[in-house]
């Protein structure tokens, strides 16, 4: 979408809106304008208009204290937990590491929204509070729940009524659950052990404000427009808004500076110079123009929105695959044309960049392997590892021995159960059943002096490992065993 001459902001209107490919692979249906994907955290600039409007009806400030609106909230540090904002829930920098807690509810969980705010207190920092940017979701949970502590509506209840409704994105769903048989639906699709396949669509509906929000470029364009129009809602003459336009520009002001970091080199024309988290948007520059922008991802579909400012351009690009190139080749490729800058072909750029990136990573699993003792032997018997095992913000995993292989679960997501292969001394893969999770992890046993185990922790086997499986955070220790087998009681 853009404009050429338009001189209110109000006047932009949709350029093109296509849709390409197949809905399902193997399958004669075709992606349309009106195709639902699953759009990711790009729901959480919805998140952060939602508070806007909020803010602009009196009822909150961005600098209001988190604890003023929900008393009960906690975060592991008590002065982090006294002194956190509403800003803060936006813009990851509360001290919390790079997908911290991610674990209790991708993959999807039988945890509830209550359940997940609770066990923030027990995720411990990992640096001190507003010292630097570590990408988080689980505060956008929070912020979810100020919402409806404040406007007496649930988030999803919010959105649907005070912008979906508003911008006629009749469509459009908070939920996975709301897909009906036969729906325009893109089925998510994901890589199992190289080869591409389709997959359920992951609910994640104990974090909707994260990135449950399901769209089309049809009626995402009609969210566009108003980000565009600076919260003027399209087809309206500038008489209805959804919020100010201090609020825009409140939501696009730098509040996290980003580290800048030298990119692949074949996508060095990418390297900004400021990079920026606002409230639910990033922000950076390129060829001399701020960009407000966003990416999603979730098992099968990942996508950018890109706003131009100062062109009255937006760019959004959904896909129902997992491959980078697939989204942000296009993207750049319209942003190019539309500055009139050197033709660049981004797909072979992306495509580079990919295949240093997955040779590099190759690298690292190639050099653990070479230097794994392929003779070592568990110091216990295999029976010994049987037992319950419990992390303090997690909750318990289970390991159990059958047919003489011992199975990895974890009690509250169903798709992480797996078989435990031994690596070397008291360390295991966990090689989960689900292949297209594209996760499996180390699994670490320590023994006390009485040769009891003390505790068992994780971490991620390859470098290309999505983030939210933060396997690392966890430190489980035993509360029972296989009868025959050391028990210890876990303190937490």
């Amino acid at each position: 979408m853009g404009e050429r001459g338009a001189k209110r902001p109000f006047d932009i209107h949709v350029v093109l809106a296509k849709g390409y490919g197949v809905r399902r692979l193997g399958e004669a249906a075709r992606v349309t304008p009106d195709t639902l994907f699953g759009i990711a955290s790009n729901s959480k600039a919805f998140t952060a208009a939602a508070l806007a409007m909020l803010v602009d009806e009196g009822r909150l400030q961005w600098d209001d204290r988190v604890v003023d609106h929900l008393p009960a909230f906690q975060m592991h540090d008590p002065y982090v937990t006294r002194e956190l904002t509403i800003r803060d829930l936006l813009v990851h920098r509360s001290g919390l590491g790079l997908g911290a807690g991610d674990l209790l509810y991708f993959p999807a969980s039988t945890f509830s929204e209550e359940e997940i705010v609770a066990k923030l207190r027990h995720i411990r920092p990992a640096s001190s509070f507003r010292s630097r940017y570590a990408y988080d979701n689980i505060l956008y949970l929070v912020a979810g729940e100020v919402i409806e502590r404040v406007s007496g509506q649930s988030w999803a209840d919010f959105v649907r009524s005070r912008i979906f409704t508003p911008l006629g994105m009749k469509a459009s769903t908070t939920s996975v659950k709301a897909f009906r048989p036969g729906a325009d639906v893109a089925i998510p699709h994901a890589k199992a052990d190289g080869a591409l396949r389709p997959i359920e669509p992951m609910s994640l509906d104990n974090n909707a404000p994260a990135g449950a929000i399901n769209s089309s470029v049809n009626e995402l364009s009609r969210w566009m427009l108003t980000q565009l129009a600076r919260g003027v809602v399209p087809g309206s003459g500038g008489k209805q808004r959804l919020f100010s336009e201090k609020q825009s520009e409140e939501m696009w002001a730098a509040q996290t500076v980003l580290p800048i970091t030298a990119p692949s080199p074949s996508l060095a024309s990418l390297r900004p110079s400021f990079s920026a988290y606002g409230l639910g948007w990033s922000l950076r520059d390129y060829r001399g123009k701020k960009l407000v922008t966003h990416t999603g991802g979730l098992p099968g579909y990942v996508s950018r929105v890109l706003l131009v400012p100062e062109l009255n351009l937006g760019i959004a690009v959904l896909t129902n695959q997992e491959a980078r190139g697939g989204f942000e080749a296009p993207t750049w490729t319209l942003l190019d044309a539309y500055l009139g800058a050197p033709r660049t072909d981004w797909v072979a750029a992306f495509k580079t960049a990919e295949d240093e990136r997955v040779k590099k990573a190759d690298q690292t699993v190639g050099e653990g392997r070479a230097a794994r003792n392929g003779t070592s032997r568990p110091s216990l018997p295999i029976e010994r590892y049987v037992g319950t095992y419990r992390d303090a913000w997690y909750g318990e995993v289970a390991i159990t021995q059958e047919e003489g292989k011992l199975i990895l679960r974890f009690s509250r997501t169903p798709s992480l159960t797996g078989e435990l292969e031994h690596w070397q001394y008291d360390t295991f893969i966990a090689h989960w059943r689900d292949r297209t999770l594209n996760a499996d992890a180390y699994v670490s046993f320590f023994l006390k002096p009485d040769g009891a185990i003390g505790e068992m922790r994780m971490q991620p086997v390859s470098p290309l490992t999505d983030f939210s499986y933060d396997f690392q955070d966890l430190l489980f220790t035993p509360v029972s065993s296989a009868p025959g087998a050391k028990v210890t009681q876990a303190q937490h």
